[in-house]
């Protein structure tokens, strides 16, 4: 008889509210267990720098309490993964909290598995200099420099500290950066489930109703079975098509048929997508290479300076005409009121100029296209906040006040929709670190924590 393991994706990054009618109805096809990613890199490097979640503390706390508290009435698995966005020690001590504050709230009793991803520079150092440490992609080499320059690093763990924690018998895990898949994996390849099928699953239902059409942030089924499985939204108004689930090897990826995750590559060359009925497609052929080393992607930020910023718009079509030439004639005002410092050094003036080209910059396909409106966002980033504060209050002042050739007004060239007109942004960070580190142990650099609550 073939075996089938029910596979639940929750919802695309917890925090952003669950399509909660989608989701209870998943839970009505009695899932395995209740997977969720938390985090990605795609907002940036600065929560991985500063430790912050990018979601509100309102949304993250109701996310969690949905999933938690119907979980534990079912008794199903709860496996959380890139905590608090970025996967770092402070993003899953945030994380943490909230699930051992909700547990207290409700009165819930369970076993808390907590898995760190956070890597100390000493171990990446080490592994540099035994020479384990590649780039990822077309990258250059790291150095002992940007290690040590690194505010904090993190590795993306594989399924394996994920199986590790659901032998030691856990209920509910919080883990820091994992891959996507991990979360999704982990528990069908305890069960022996295909390789290959189960990391291909894992794929899709990660990023759960994009896999569907229209696509969504719905929670999907993925119904693994011996030799194919078959996806399905749990919103009735999606529909899983052949198209719209092979489509999703795209996303993310330079090679839709070769899919690498640690410990192997994902091979789909072969795969087959077949539509089971309106909603539902079914998938096979999918298989896994193992690679002849296991290599844990690191990811690292350092910190470049601290942001101000401010913004306005104009519809004057004498001023838009003009516009380089007025933030050329504002940059050399600010030059000039700062001539102690040094442009590029001490601060950086950018502008972007949405109507015009604030989205592709010089990549615009269309230069000379003349906007009758333009959005302008004046964009500093110096050495310490008091400086980009004012050096983005010299630049916003002049700008505004600008007398550019064929000027009619006598004053303000930009409308600033609100005030304060100078925003503060916060520290700002580069990623320094995207390299890949081989390992003896893929459980090596993932430390678990059992809690009795």
């Amino acid at each position: 008889m073939t075996r089938e393991m029910r596979c639940f994706g929750a919802s695309g990054q917890l925090g952003y509210g669950i399509p909660r009618e989608a989701y209870l109805r998943g839970l009505e096809q009695s899932p395995a267990f209740v997977g969720c990613d938390m985090g990605s890199t795609d907002p940036g490097p600065y929560f991985l720098g500063s430790g912050r979640p990018a979601t509100g503390e309102i949304s993250r706390r109701a996310d969690l309490e949905l999933v938690l508290t119907t979980a534990r009435e079912r008794n199903l698995p709860l496996i959380i993964g890139s905590a608090g966005t970025a996967g770092g020690d402070p993003h899953v001590a945030d994380a943490v909290g909230l699930i051992e504050s909700i547990a207290r709230e409700h009165d819930l009793h369970f076993k808390l598995g907590i898995i760190r991803a956070e890597v100390d520079p000493e171990y990446v150092i080490r592994r540099l200099e035994q020479g384990n440490v590649s780039p990822c992609g077309e990258l250059s080499p790291l150095t002992r420099a940007d290690v040590a320059e690194s505010v904090r690093i993190v590795g993306q763990m594989g399924p394996e500290p994920l199986i590790k924690a659901l032998d030691a018998g856990v209920d509910v895990i919080v883990a820091g950066r994992a891959c996507d898949t991990s979360v999704f994996a982990a528990l069908p390849l305890r069960e022996g489930f295909d390789h290959g099928l189960t990391m291909h699953q894992a794929k899709l239902i990660e990023c759960t109703s994009a896999i569907a059409e229209p696509g969504g942030r719905d929670a999907v089924m993925a119904y693994l079975r011996d030799d194919h499985f078959d996806v399905e939204s749990q919103n009735p108004s999606r529909r899983c098509t052949p198209v719209s689930v092979a489509a999703h090897s795209l996303y993310e990826q330079p090679n839709p048929y070769r899919l690498y995750e640690p410990g192997g590559m994902l091979d789909l060359s072969e795969c087959r997508y077949e539509q089971v009925n309106d909603r539902v497609t079914r998938v096979s052929g999918s298989r896994w290479v193992p690679s002849p080393s296991y290599t844990i992607k690191l990811e690292g930020v350092t910190r470049v300076g601290y942001r101000a910023f401010s913004m306005g718009g104009s519809c004057d079509p004498v001023f838009i005409q003009q516009l380089d030439q007025s933030m050329d004639g504002v940059r050399a005002i600010v030059r000039n009121v700062f001539r102690n410092l040094t442009e590029g050094k001490d601060y950086q003036l950018r502008y972007r100029v949405y109507g015009k080209n604030g989205v592709m910059g010089e990549l615009d396909p269309n230069p000379a296209a003349e906007p009758h409106e333009v959005f302008v966002i004046l964009d500093v980033i110096a050495t310490s906040p008091e400086l980009a504060h004012s050096v983005c209050g010299v630049a916003k002042q002049y700008f505004l006040h600008y007398f550019y050739d064929g000027i009619l007004a006598t004053a303000g060239n930009i409308a600033i929709p609100f005030g304060p007109d100078v925003l503060n942004g916060g520290e700002v960070f580069r990623f320094n670190v995207y390299h890949l580190v081989e390992v003896e142990d893929p459980c090596e650099l993932f430390p678990l924590e059992v809690r009795t609550l």
